[in-house]
């Protein structure tokens, strides 16, 4: 299997897809990419989906399992598969990653921001096949809780539009994680760059009321 780019006039709604070892699309990823496509999502997400589809389709090749008898148990599985897999793509990362070596040389094993975007999309995947009828089990086999650590916001903080903006946080059960970074302050070179990037007195006035304030976006709108 392979991710494959279409001639025009093949497929006008998509330019992506994935292909079968007899070079044949999968007709259930296509249609996939045609509701992604519609949603008005970005050429580089479209690709992001395909690349991860393409690992999840090689993992249930792996195991002998069509998509249809995926489950949340396999979903444990798809885990510890995704750690596991190697990455050799040369990238600057800010946090730990665990580097090994095997008979070609050193193999950098995924991100857990990348492993949890797998995730994601196998279930978007699947959330859209049970809302297009494709998935008889009516579940999704990536399933999601509600996240009452995230849920804990001062009372002191006041959405931007109030009540109506608060929904309650979920977060899905199989998943890698991930360090809360602290933010890296600016240096006086790249303030400095920013401010005079900016054209409308309005919009530097905002910067330096938010820099030297201490304030974020959502304090200066409130």
């Amino acid at each position: 299997m392979k991710v494959q780019r279409l001639k025009p006039g093949h497929d006008q709604a998509i330019t992506l897809t994935i292909v079968d070892d007899n070079d044949q699309p999968i007709e259930v990823i296509s249609g996939f990419m045609r509701h992604l496509h519609a949603r008005d999502c970005s050429p580089n997400t479209l690709a992001a989906y395909a690349y991860d589809l393409l690992h999840f389709l090689s993992f249930l090749q792996q195991r002998h399992l069509t998509y249809l008898e995926f489950t949340p148990v396999h979903a444990l599985d798809l885990l510890a598969y995704l750690r596991a897999l190697p990455s050799r793509k040369s990238a600057q990362r800010l946090s730990l990653v665990l580097c090994t070596s095997d008979e070609e040389g050193s193999a950098t094993h995924l991100a857990a921001t990348t492993i949890n975007r797998m995730l994601a999309a196998v279930s978007s995947f699947y959330e859209y096949l049970i809302l297009s009828g494709q998935f008889a089990a009516g579940e999704n086999p990536i399933q999601k809780v509600e996240d009452p650590v995230t849920a804990r916001v001062s009372e002191r903080h006041r959405p931007f539009m109030g009540q109506a903006s608060r929904q309650r946080p979920i977060r899905r059960v199989v998943r890698v994680k991930t360090v809360s970074r602290v933010p890296r302050p600016m240096s006086e070179e790249q303030i400095k760059a920013l401010l005079g990037s900016l054209r409308m007195v309005r919009d530097k006035a905002m910067l330096l009321l938010m820099l030297q304030g201490g304030l974020r976006p959502g304090d200066y709108i409130g």
